[in-house]
């Protein structure tokens, strides 16, 4: 008898193992640390899935990659046509030009892992126009535009999602899980153990050389910038707000403790993303939960989740290059994406630049992690009524005045580079979806 054909309900490692003999092809544009470690586990490890080419402006560093996953036969390629007959004699390609991977006729999904925003919006846009399946694993560029590329995306009929693994995925799966149990999610963010928004690849020089990263990445990891663009991400995926600029941060010795933190009445009215800080198991996303029925209440405190009504669910760890895996498969198996903005909706939240010391006109900015500026997330409606300059957008401005520390930045106070996808984009996304925006119950 002929088995039935995969379902949205059939195990993903039971759809990955069927695919044992005709994996899912995958290629990575990026080759810096987040990106080897994938390779790592995508060359060889990953049943259903291989990882068959990588595009590095470097190309070196995109060799690098391949010989630290295991060293498999590489060929340098220049086009898609090059690439297809490299990967159909069992080779793995690198290029210096991420065309050749969007061109390919046999690479069926594109991770974007350079953490850029310009260059990865050109790559993103033109990788769903010919109809490949992108996941981010760049909340710099999802968090800045992330709406209208999902959009894009739908209109080609490919996914485009953010990665399990990373908070905001981790956070959404979760969130996705319980809802499925009938639980309504109110609140939903990271567990963080430092911000300060004064730290500069200066300061964090010596942590990203132990870790092998780059110091201004590393500087963004510090300075609440990616934690604010992260929760971007998730705000956008989930519809729900921050309380206030940055969020509320509350510090607690365990993540349990987050549900008496946060105001209860802004969670129940439009759900909050915000984070935990210094907390207990001190890695991973947690999502609360409202119960208000006395006798479900009684059921979930005998399961050791307290007195209610709000209760905590968490996930002690967020492993990137492992739990990509999952991402991949539901994107082009499922056509599901792991955590992408609503649909056809406006943002609902932003991460805005904020002067990290005293600026000069005629500064140009550095942009993510950099000496200039660090991101605070804020609400959308909020940020467009500020005429905030979003954090993406920032690199390359050059200042037409003085901004004091801890200032929001304007559009008022800069002058853009000229001809930018990115500006583009945002324009796109602030004329066409903002007067959809839907009602957004948490």
């Amino acid at each position: 008898m002929k088995a039935p054909p995969p379902t949205r309900n059939m195990a993903l490692d039971r759809l990955l193992a069927e695919r044992a003999s005709a994996p899912i092809r995958v290629g990575m544009v990026g080759a810096g640390a987040a990106a080897r470690a994938i390779a790592l586990q995508l060359v060889g490890s990953t049943p259903g899935i291989r990882l068959v080419a990588i595009a590095n402006r470097t190309v070196a560093n995109a060799r690098r990659a391949f010989a630290e996953a295991g060293d498999p036969p590489v060929v340098e390629v220049s086009t898609g046509e090059q690439l297809d007959r490299a990967v159909s004699i069992g080779r793995c390609a690198v290029t210096a030009d991420a065309t050749a991977l969007i061109t390919s006729h046999l690479i069926q999904a594109i991770i974007e892992v350079t953490g850029t925003v310009e260059y990865a919006a050109h790559v993103v846009t033109t990788a769903v126009e010919h109809r490949k399946h992108v996941v981010l694993v760049n909340a710099e560029l999802d968090a800045t535009v992330g709406p209208i590329l999902a959009r894009r995306a739908a209109e080609h009929g490919v996914v485009l999602t953010n990665t399990d693994g990373d908070e905001p995925g981790v956070a959404m799966t979760l969130l996705r899980y319980l809802r499925s149990l009938g639980l309504r999610p109110v609140a939903a963010g990271n567990l963080k153990g430092l911000v300060d928004h004064y730290r500069t690849p200066e300061t964090q020089r010596a942590f990203a050389e132990r870790h092998g990263q780059n110091p201004q990445k590393a500087a963004s990891f510090a300075d609440a910038t990616k934690l604010s663009m992260e929760a971007t991400v998730l705000a956008n995926a989930t519809g729900f707000r921050v309380g206030k600029r940055g969020m509320y941060g509350p510090s607690c010795p365990d993540v349990r403790e987050i549900a008496t933190r946060l105001p209860a009445d802004e969670m129940l009215s439009s759900g909050l993303v915000d984070y935990a800080l210094d907390t207990a198991p001190y890695t991973g996303a947690f999502v609360i939960v409202h119960e208000p029925d006395p006798r479900k209440q009684r059921l979930l405190s005998y399961g050791k989740l307290g007195a209610g009504p709000f209760y905590v669910f968490y996930t002690p760890f967020h492993l990137p290059h492992l739990q990509i895996a999952s991402t991949i498969a539901r994107a082009v198996l499922l056509h599901d994406p792991t955590v992408c903005p609503l649909d056809a909706g406006s943002p609902v939240c932003e991460t805005i630049a904020i002067a990290k010391r005293d600026l000069r006109a005629g500064e140009q900015l550095d942009g993510v992690g950099g000496f200039c500026t660090y991101g605070l997330i804020d609400n959308a409606d909020a940020a467009a009524a500020a005429d905030a300059l979003p954090m993406g957008v920032a690199e390359g401005c050059r200042l037409t005045r003085d901004v004091p520390r801890d200032t929001a930045l304007t559009y008022a106070d800069v002058e853009l580079p000229a001809d930018r996808l990115i500006d583009e984009l945002r324009r796109e996304q602030q004329a066409t979806l903002v007067s959809t925006a839907p009602s957004r119950e948490p």
